[in-house]
């Protein structure tokens, strides 16, 4: 008879265990909490992507830092306006390049001026022969001697 108790009392258990594991599952599932789940992973998945462009947001700035200071755009060079070009069309005239002075005050501007470097030109085209097909046994570079 005690054997019997007992087994009833565990079927018992089992029972109200598995209903409440039907009831959560079925709470899972309704709608209203579907949709609240999807919100929370949206909302989660917002906070990621805030973070991210954050970071990389601090990553742009720290590396244009990087440049300006390597640069010297960092407030301590000034560029000059262009000048106008002269009207006899010399060669001597003004390119239209703007040239950049040290700001006043910084310890470049204690530097003399660099004397105008000399007008580049284009560099030409090399038109490149087109190759001829070595056969095997005969070389290009040699002078037939007949």
């Amino acid at each position: 008879m005690v054997r019997r108790i007992f087994w009833m009392a565990v079927g018992a258990g089992a029972a109200v265990w598995a209903a409440n594991k039907a009831n959560e599952a079925v709470h899972r599932l309704t709608p209203d909490s579907l949709s609240g789940t999807a919100a929370r992973g949206a909302l989660q998945l917002g906070d990621a992507a805030k973070r991210f462009a954050r970071d990389v947001r601090s990553g742009m700035d720290e590396r244009e830092r990087q440049l300006r200071a390597d640069l010297g755009l960092d407030g301590t060079a000034v560029v000059e306006p262009p000048r106008r070009r002269a009207l006899s069309g010399s060669a001597a005239a003004d390119d239209g390049a703007r040239a950049i002075s040290a700001a006043p005050g910084s310890p470049a501007a204690a530097l003399p001026p660099s004397p105008r470097a000399p007008r580049r030109t284009t560099p030409q085209t090399i038109v490149a022969k087109p190759r001829q097909r070595e056969l095997p046994g005969r070389t290009t570079d040699r002078k037939d001697p007949h």
